[in-house]
């Protein structure tokens, strides 16, 4: 059973979000304010999820977001009455994987959650599924990235992008269309989130990410393993 934590002072939404994750299957561990959250985030090694509302006491949303990115790259959900793209821009930066905006539909925000742990790679099945290319390697279902045989810690959607690309070398993706497969349809943020995600791939790539990962201006991008 997949465990997840709900950071949210609003006692009403809190116990609305716990009720649908429980029928779900989803077992769930609350918090109150910003610095209960991080509390129970480091006591249980064992979540899978985190839903984090932004405008918490104590800490707010965007610094729980940046304590867990530090030790985790499991994802994470930031829910919030604010609509401004500033918002969403920093829930990004702080480490957030998708940005909902309060009030929302239930069903909706089920599929998801749903759609974020499946992309999240916490299932491990068909542990096999290993991609190498140029000291690179991916254990994709154990969301486990090496370069040179050195870990390194990517978030979701920079892991995604990366399998995405590299899954597919020479086939250049459009921003709209790794939008949509990354993000998924439902998505209101534009095209500089593709562009920003990348730009921090290359730095965490360093040299590899230099040479394979090649913008094709006015068009996308793709991954180029035959490069001298």
């Amino acid at each position: 059973m997949k465990k997840i934590l709900i950071a949210e002072d609003e006692q009403r939404m809190r116990r609305l979000v716990c009720d649908y994750l429980k029928k779900a299957g989803y077992e769930t561990l609350e918090a109150a304010d910003g610095r209960q959250a991080i509390a129970v985030f480091k006591a249980n090694s064992d979540i899978n999820l985190v839903i984090c509302d932004v405008m918490m006491p104590e800490v707010d949303g965007w610094e729980v977001c940046k304590t867990i990115r530090k030790t985790s790259n499991i994802p994470i959900i930031v829910l919030t009455a604010r609509t401004q793209e500033f918002d969403e821009l920093v829930s990004f930066e702080s480490g957030a994987d998708d940005f909902i905006t309060k009030p929302f539909s239930m069903p909706v925000f089920m599929k998801r959650v749903e759609a974020l742990l499946k992309r999240s790679g916490a299932s491990t099945e068909n542990p096999s599924d290993i991609i190498e290319i140029d000291g690179l390697r991916l254990n994709i279902p154990a969301h486990e990235f090496t370069l040179g045989g050195r870990e390194l810690d990517l978030k979701i959607k920079e892991f995604n992008l990366l399998e995405k690309l590299i899954t597919n070398p020479g086939r250049i993706f459009s921003r709209d269309m790794l939008l949509d497969d990354i993000w998924g349809v439902d998505f209101t943020g534009d095209s500089r989130t593709v562009d920003s995600h990348l730009a921090r791939l290359r730095t965490k790539l360093g040299v590899w990410g230099d040479k394979h990962i090649k913008t094709v201006f006015g068009v996308g991008y793709k991954v180029e393993i035959n490069q001298e």
